[in-house]
């Protein structure tokens, strides 16, 4: 199940965002897809969370957006995760056509549990 988060820019505008809500879900399962947690392309309730946050006045950042994602690590994730990131970074360029943006892909050692 992979926590996305996404930094935004205040210039970022609300259409863009929706758009980038919209396709994010997809795009992050393929990339994070593995033999110990394979995507069947049918996203149920839970299976990915975003969260939007505006950059604040204090924040630094040099691109308009950065999506941070994370998923349980597995080896067989980890093996290749500069190729899905690179791989999901496209995707999402080529589906939303933003250029000035971040994909930050982490694979902490975790847990899950969700409730019916």
């Amino acid at each position: 199940m992979p926590l996305i988060e996404v930094t935004y820019a205040p210039t970022v505008a609300e259409p863009q965002l929706r758009e980038l809500g919209s396709v994010l879900p997809h795009l992050v399962s393929e990339a994070v897809e593995c033999p110990e947690e394979p995507y069947d392309g049918d996203l149920q309730p839970g299976d990915v969370e975003i969260r939007f946050r505006k950059l604040g006045p204090l924040d630094r950042c040099g691109l308009d957006i950065v999506i941070e994602v994370r998923s349980k690590w597995f080896e067989s994730r980890a093996a290749n995760r500069q190729e899905r990131v690179d791989a999901l970074h496209d995707a999402i360029g080529a589906a939303t056509g933003l250029s000035d943006f971040g994909v930050y892909l982490s694979l902490p050692v975790a847990a899950w549990s969700q409730g019916d």
